[in-house]
């Protein structure tokens, strides 16, 4: 009888360890605002419409309010990647969002592949895929810790920021096609776009937006948070750079400036609502993951500049379009059952001309023509035109072929000529041999960041640091990002939904923190090139 007992009590035991399972939400959704400075959270505060989209994160979520990218340079693809790996450059070797390789001797785009066609379209637009990605996302993990039961999808205008946060293993990602206006795919996830994705295209909803135009939400003379409406400082993607914009005359023909629209955001808002219902994420006990990037604010930023009433008026339309985000996912998924995070990828410098109307200082730097101008010093010197290949992401790749194919010419004096030279130009505030960063005076902050983003196949020789709110090119108007500056690297870090406390934290952290404290809060193991820390204080 006692052996009975026994057997039944261990039973017992077995079949309620059984019944208990790891708890998780039905989903995960991933929100990287493509270029958002952490201020507008509070710049454009009282005028976001009632609780429901950036005051829903910030009154009933988490808000992490020091939160910043420990690398340079502080770019879009370098961005998203990092969010989700968990990691920097320096480990998942994407370096911008273009870069010279120094082994196979040419420019490569973040997300290019070859070896693959486009779905959804004839042209190139869709060769893409995370291939350079040479590490893994926190939705790869989550893959392999459901045996890849979990499905993951990743969204964004941008095709770098579609693919990469979404990992290598994820089921579909989508991006927009300029010339077309369509959401395409590639051959690395699928041979052909779903049905639904093709009604979508079917009903170019683009041309539905360009028929009604933009002016903006509000009355205009109630954009006191922004600079005059025509003003110097901003270009003219729309040809011109004042409201109200009639954009009748794109309809059918110019698909590419939809990304320069608010519309845009509300076109990945219903392209992450249309993924989640057709694709039955949230549906069942196993987690899934969708990533969804907003790339309009980007395009608008560099256009306009983040004093611009353009600017302003993306991100009063987004908040609205969050609002309605979050009102899908009470009722498609389960308000309480779904976990949402925001942040960015980068800030932005203020217009240098702006600032300077406002006697801070700030400039603008010919970028191209300081290096038509260094390689005719140096071919004067050295008896070699071309010694420098290349610039890209603030940093200065030298011809290496050239140079050890002369027995006169020495890498070091080559360098050291470029240092010299770039340190004298105004607005330059160091410049030094990359891969002796540890040698240099600089703020151990600085050093850090600078060697996180250091990935020697696809990093030059010479690193560039510019002056505050000095920034390369943009002669005629529009700004840009990409340094360690705290308007480019300092970024909103939001939390909502399952697991997540109410409140906010002022302590230091890093985009990098993001995804092992997703990975614990999903008790996943973290990437595999993860150099981050869980944020404890986020969670329940």
């Amino acid at each position: 009888m006692r052996r009975l007992f026994l057997g039944l009590a261990l039973l017992a035991a077995i079949t309620n360890i059984g019944a208990q399972s790891v708890q998780r939400p039905k989903l995960v959704v991933g929100i990287v605002v493509d270029q958002m400075r952490w201020d507008y959270l509070y710049r454009y505060y009282n005028r976001y419409s009632g609780d429901g989209g950036f005051k829903r994160f910030l009154n009933e979520g988490f808000t992490c309010e020091n939160t910043f990218i420990p690398y340079t340079p502080t770019i879009t693809a370098c961005g998203h990647t990092c969010i989700y790996t968990g990691s920097v450059p320096a480990f998942h070797g994407i370096t911008g969002n273009t870069w010279w390789d120094n082994q196979q001797k040419r420019q490569v785009y973040c997300a290019e592949d070859t070896t693959v066609k486009s779905v959804g379209s004839n042209d190139d637009a869709g060769r893409m895929s995370p291939k350079n990605m040479l590490t893994n996302t926190v939705c790869d993990e989550l893959k392999l810790a459901t045996n890849f039961r979990s499905k993951v999808v990743g969204i964004a205008i941008k095709d770098r920021g579609g693919i990469l946060p979404a990992g290598h293993s994820a089921d579909a990602a989508y991006w927009y096609n300029s010339k077309t206006g369509d959401w395409i795919s590639s051959t690395y996830y699928m041979n052909d776009l779903p049905k639904w994705v093709k009604d979508i295209n079917s009903q170019k909803q683009p041309d539905k937006y360009f028929e009604k135009g933009w002016n903006t939400l509000y009355p205009i003379e109630s954009y006191t948070q922004s600079t005059e409406d025509e003003n110097k400082y901003e270009n003219k993607p729309l040809g011109k750079n004042s409201f109200p914009y009639d954009l009748k005359q794109a309809i059918g023909k110019n698909y590419g400036i939809l990304p320069l629209l608010p519309y845009g955001n509300t076109f990945t808002a219903d392209m992450a609502k249309a993924v989640i219902i057709n694709e039955g994420m949230g549906k069942d006990s196993v987690t899934d993951f969708l990533t969804v990037s907003f790339s309009t604010p980007d395009y608008i930023g560099h256009n306009f500049g983040p004093n611009s009433i353009e600017q302003e008026d993306d991100f009063l339309r987004l908040d609205k379009d969050l609002g309605d985000f979050f009102k899908f996912l009470d009722k498609e998924v389960g308000a309480g059952q779904y976990t949402v995070f925001l942040s960015a990828d980068h800030g932005a410098a203020h217009v240098p001309a702006f600032v300077k109307t406002h006697k801070m200082p700030g400039g603008n730097l010919n970028d191209d023509e300081l290096v038509e101008k260094m390689n005719k010093a140096l071919n004067d010197k050295f008896g070699k035109d071309g010694l420098i290949e290349a610039a890209y992401n603030y940093q200065i790749f030298l011809n290496h072929d050239l140079i050890n194919s002369s027995k006169k010419i020495n890498l070091q004096d080559v360098q050291q000529t470029v240092v010299d030279m770039l340190v004298t130009q105004p607005g330059i505030a160091r410049a030094f041999i990359l891969d002796k960063v540890s040698e240099q005076t600089l703020p151990q902050r600085l050093k850090d960041m600078v060697s996180n983003g250091y990935f020697p196949r696809r990093s030059g020789d010479i690193q560039v640091i510019f002056e505050p709110q000095w920034i390369e090119s943009f002669l005629a108007g529009g700004t840009t990002h990409g340094l360690w500056n705290p308007y480019d690297s300092h970024i909103p870090l939001l939390w909502y939904g399952w697991g997540i406390k109410q409140g906010k934290s002022n302590r230091e952290m890093y985009m990098t923190d993001i995804a092992p404290t997703i990975s614990a809060l999903l008790h996943i193991q973290m990437p595999n090139g993860n150099i981050g820390k869980v944020i404890e204080e986020v969670m329940k």
